[in-house]
């Protein structure tokens, strides 16, 4: 199974993940989520397989997410604008994603790792 591994250094969390990673011996291609956004593309499969809603996509903690105001905004955005806004820019995205053949993960829970992982 290959998987990516969408993360953006300076966050704890994706250091975090990172690290579990690691440590378990998991294989992945690292990509640096900032430098390297997931197209809107990308982006719609990877929201088609996590089964979140769309809300749950965005780095609620972000400064650029509270500068936008988007708490307020995303609820009245279409799929395809608020897809398109992801993509625009890497640190709008919940991080890190975890993306392999039939899933996509957005952000870190170390039990939903070791789930999907350690079969």
């Amino acid at each position: 199974m290959a998987l990516t591994f969408y993360w953006y250094p300076k966050c704890g969390t994706c250091r975090k993940a990172k690290k579990w990673l690691d440590e378990h011996g998991i294989a992945y291609e690292a990509v640096h989520i900032v430098e390297n956004p997931p197209s809107k593309a990308l982006l719609k499969d990877f929201y088609e397989k996590s089964g979140l809603p769309i809300k749950r996509l965005f780095n609620t903690s972000g400064q650029k997410y509270r500068e936008l105001g988007l708490k307020d905004k995303i609820p009245e955005m279409s799929e395809e604008e608020a897809l398109e806004l992801l993509a625009s820019d890497g640190m709008l995205i919940k991080r890190p994603i975890l993306a392999g053949d039939a899933f996509a993960m957005f952000g870190f829970k170390e039990d939903a790792y070791e789930k999907l992982l350690k079969k």
